[in-house]
């Protein structure tokens, strides 16, 4: 059979390869990807080993945004990393390399990676292109804000068309320092991805020759015998999480590399995050909160600029592995100790965007488990206001853009979490047009769901326990006070005691919205997001 795919005599000593593709025409993010992977078996072939393509998934998390196909995007993860560990387990593969560009894409991979403790490597498909709109960069987050606007009437439709026919010009994935790009700038910190290949274009020649580049040094990794759990350690988490704060990353990180250390078998809590942000300051301006895009970072140095900062701070472990067989302090000796002086994306030390990190862990008798909010940027960062409690997503957004969430409001959207939802929808939406109607800084945003790495405001998400196994967000009730403290990372309903054990008594979980299929199975084995969401946690003791 393996002649029938092309092996020759010769090609039975060589190293077998997996090439995990991750291409599809169902998002912009993945349409390049094709190409990348063919340059990687050329790639491959021409270092002496064999490679095998074969297929994965991707789920679009923008375009399924604010309907029930976003239930499936967090369960896609799930699926990813079981059809990579399934495809080069099963048949016997020596090393992987992986190309992926939509939000799962990565961590699915990695997680695969880690289980499987092969070599491997991760190629990301790379970032989009800014669209262009009266003097202003577009991202895909620029069409959801707009709805939020139009709708405030701040805006007309026909300026609301042309920004959402601009916003995505061509192939890659999202273009601020959204899920994807973080998720692609954290891997390259983790060293395992080539330096500089998290922020290049999808359509520009760098990547596709990074691809080939990758693929090479996969298979020395091999002859090596370099492992995942060699480069996937405590030191290099923490390294990625640093970075991660660095250039103001997503909330979803926190979500994923809980789940990629379970993975690998390290130790990682929620509270490791606020341990690191607390001494990271946030060192580049970009969008979603911020000015530019991944683009613009790559022209200002990149990650490797980054990490170079840090590590001249104490901020990096410069001993730990990377994937070429050097050592991050190996990989950025040549990387200059300061950024560019004719750019403002990477911010001086001595002049950060913020003095310390921006994903900040709440706690409080709302979220015992714990809770992630992303602060910088934020006017007001602590608010206490009545609860405006709706059981969905949908609802919450009807409320908004009809005009009936007012400043100073808390909104509660529950039911969903990842056993609730099931699947732990991105609330993107609703936050958006928040921000397009101009309370961003006036109203806050609490949820047992998540939030799209495009999100920012007064906004907490990942709230554990969540309402579906009766966490105390299912016991808000229309009209309580509610304190959301960045400062104090505090998430607190201001009920009595007596009150809250009162209404426990009367509360009753709901029945599983899906009990067939892979909704079905995974509302079934779900684990709490303060653990990553994984589907394997205690496994046998249930």
């Amino acid at each position: 059979m393996l002649r029938a795919v092309g092996f020759q005599d010769e090609d039975f000593k060589k190293a077998i390869v997996g090439v995990a593709n991750a291409y599809s025409t169902i998002t912009p993010c993945n349409m390049g990807i094709n190409q990348l992977a063919q340059r990687a078996e050329s790639g491959i072939k021409n270092a002496g080993a064999m490679p095998q393509i074969f297929g994965t998934i991707t789920i679009s998390d923008g375009i399924s945004m604010g309907t029930e196909g976003m239930k499936y995007s967090l369960v896609s993860r799930e699926v990813i990393a079981d059809s990579i560990e399934t495809a080069c387990n099963g048949q016997s593969m020596d090393g992987v390399i992986a190309i992926g560009g939509c939000d799962k894409n990565m961590p699915g991979a990695m997680i695969a990676m880690a289980r499987m403790n092969i070599p491997a490597i991760f190629v990301y498909g790379g970032t989009i292109k800014p669209g262009h709109y009266n003097g202003k960069d577009l991202t895909v987050v620029s069409s959801f804000e707009a709805v939020g606007e139009y709708s405030a009437g701040k805006i007309d439709e026909e300026e609301l068309l042309a920004v959402e026919r601009r916003a995505c010009p061509g192939a890659g994935s999202c273009g601020g320092m959204y899920t994807a790009n973080t998720m692609s700038s954290a891997f390259e910190a983790m060293g395992m991805s080539l330096p500089y290949s998290s922020t290049m274009a999808a359509e520009d020649a760098e990547k596709a020759d990074s691809a080939e580049q990758s693929a090479q040094v996969l298979v020395e990794a091999i002859r090596k015998q370099i492992l995942p759990r060699q480069i996937i350690t405590r030191k290099s988490i923490e390294n990625a999480i640093s970075v991660i704060m660095a250039v103001g990353g997503s909330t979803n990180a926190v979500l994923h590399f809980l789940a990629i250390a379970r993975a690998a078998g390290v130790e990682l809590t929620l509270d490791d995050f606020e341990t690191i942000r607390g001494r990271v300051p946030v060192l580049c301006d970009l969008k979603p909160s911020g000015r530019y895009v991944a683009t613009d970072l790559h022209q200002a140095g990149g990650i490797p600029q980054v990490m170079k900062m840090l590590l001249n701070h104490g901020l990096l472990h410069g001993d730990c592995l990377t994937i070429t067989g050097q050592t991050i302090a190996e990989v950025l000796a040549a990387v200059p100790d300061e950024p560019p002086a004719n750019q403002d994306v990477i911010r001086p030390w001595d002049n950060p965007m913020y003095s310390q990190g921006h994903l900040a862990i709440l706690k409080g008798n709302l979220a015992t488990e714990g809770a992630v909010a992303k602060i910088t940027g934020v006017k007001k960062p602590t608010i206490t206001g009545p609860a405006r409690v709706f059981d969905s997503e949908e609802s919450c957004l009807d409320a908004i853009l009809a005009g009936k969430i007012k400043a100073g409001d808390v909104i509660i959207i529950r039911y969903e979490g990842p056993k609730g939802g099931p699947g732990m929808r991105e609330m993107l939406a609703p936050t958006s047009a928040i921000i397009g109607a101009g309370l961003g800084d006036a109203v806050g945003l609490i949820t047992d769901g998540r939030f799209s790495g495009g999100t920012y405001g007064m906004v907490v998400g990942h709230v554990a326990p969540e309402a579906a196994v009766g966490g105390n967000i299912a016991l808000v009730e229309e009209g309580d006070s509610i304190t959301i403290d960045a400062h104090s990372r505090l998430l607190q309903i201001n009920v009595a005691d007596e009150e809250l054990a009162r209404r426990r008594a009367n509360w009753k979980p709901r029945p599983p919205r899906y009990t067939t299929g892979i909704l079905g199975k995974y509302a079934k084995l779900v684990a709490s997001s303060s653990v990553g969401a994984v589907t394997d946690l205690d496994l046998f003791a249930n």
